[in-house]
């Protein structure tokens, strides 16, 4: 099977943020691959298995009210294949400390203990809060290692209703599908490219709340908030 960073020849994002590190997808909102690599490798050449820790960047929304952060475990095993990466996002309200945890409801993020599923990658990041603050939207990468495997589903926390929503592209035919932002057009709506391995082109798709996609060709991503790193005020440990 090809290695899973092959995805990236068939997906060519017309986005003209630079990318700051390297992905599985080449998304525009990298999860951290090269930590991923460079702690395998670390933990391969020192004979030390075990879990490791990342803590991204924190996510600041607009209203400077919340941050939005996420702590990714890596399960090291001798050998990549066997090693296994979850996450879990949270959302802390910068004025009382309280923190929300957001999990994604998509097919490996709750099944990352299952023995049958070594290999699995589920990795939760922020990636734009609304205009107002009242929605955070979160990129949920799922795919195995070494393996063409990997996709994305959009992660939707709603302040008002406090309910977290996972979407991905519905009643389309596709193998991979990168997350791209908020809809210009309509807020409310994600935009994913979606595609095949092997195509050149890779169409842009609207995604409502409620999972209805359509094409979509005037549109543009969009995303709001500020990146900063360690925002939070205590210690996720216990998590």
């Amino acid at each position: 099977s090809q290695p899973l960073r092959e995805v990236t020849e068939a997906i060519k994002p017309d986005l003209t943020e630079p990318y700051v590190q390297s992905d599985p997808l080449n998304s525009p909102y990298p999860i951290p691959w090269n930590w991923v690599l460079e702690t395998h490798a670390e933990l391969v050449a020192n004979q030390s298995f075990g879990f490791r820790y990342y803590r991204s960047q924190s996510l600041v929304s607009p209203d400077g009210k919340y941050a939005a952060y996420s702590r990714i475990q890596l399960q090291g095993q001798p050998e990549l294949y066997r090693s296994r990466i979850s996450s879990v996002m949270f959302i802390e309200n910068l004025q009382t400390g309280h923190l929300r945890i957001i999990t994604a409801s998509s097919p490996l993020a709750n099944h990352h203990n299952d023995d049958k599923l070594s290999g699995a990658i589920a990795i939760l990041i922020p990636v734009s809060w609304t205009e107002s603050s009242d929605r955070l939207l979160g990129r949920q990468f799922e795919g195995f290692f070494n393996s063409s495997d990997g996709s994305d589903y959009a992660v939707i926390w709603d302040r008002n209703q406090n309910t977290v929503t996972t979407l991905a592209p519905e009643r389309i035919h596709y193998t991979n599908a990168l997350l791209l932002g908020w809809s210009q057009a309509n807020p409310d709506q994600v935009l994913f490219q979606a595609g095949e391995l092997g195509n050149e082109y890779w169409p842009m798709w609207s995604v409502e709340p409620n999972g209805y996609t359509a094409l979509t060709f005037e549109d543009e991503p969009m995303v709001y908030g500020e990146s900063v790193e360690h925002i939070w005020s205590g210690s996720q440990a216990r998590w």
